[in-house]
């Protein structure tokens, strides 16, 4: 017996997505046999050894807040209740020390007014 050349027509074949091979063309047929499919199958699902990513929470703004209290006046990086009178602060916006007198200051009061009216 001599072994018949693959099938190439188009409409009567298809190519299996996994093995390349070529197979007769049935219903709604994929694969051309249930080995072909597994392999598809355990391809789509694995994630070959890659640990899951997991997104790290979010974070405190609180750290780097300056605060300042409507009473005294008194500003502080932080700390929402004023030490001197006990009571919650307002935010006043994103800071840190100032470099030469060592005393909160926003990104706000560095860079005026402007900032905070063209964004609105």
């Amino acid at each position: 017996m001599s072994a018949r050349p693959p099938l190439r027509h188009d409409s009567v074949t298809i190519a299996c997505p996994v093995c390349g091979g070529n197979f007769p063309l049935s219903g709604r047929r994929t694969y051309c046999s249930d080995a072909c499919r597994a392999l598809a199958y355990r391809r789509r699902h694995d994630i070959g050894g890659i640990l899951p990513v997991t997104v790290p929470g979010s974070k405190s703004h609180r750290g780097f807040t300056v605060y300042e209290c409507r009473c005294c006046g008194e500003r502080s990086l932080g700390e929402q209740r004023c030490l001197e009178c006990n009571t919650f602060m307002a935010r006043v916006g994103i800071g840190g020390y100032c470099p030469s007198c060592d005393e909160p200051i926003s990104i706000i009061d560095l860079l005026g007014e402007e900032l905070t009216q063209a964004r609105k």
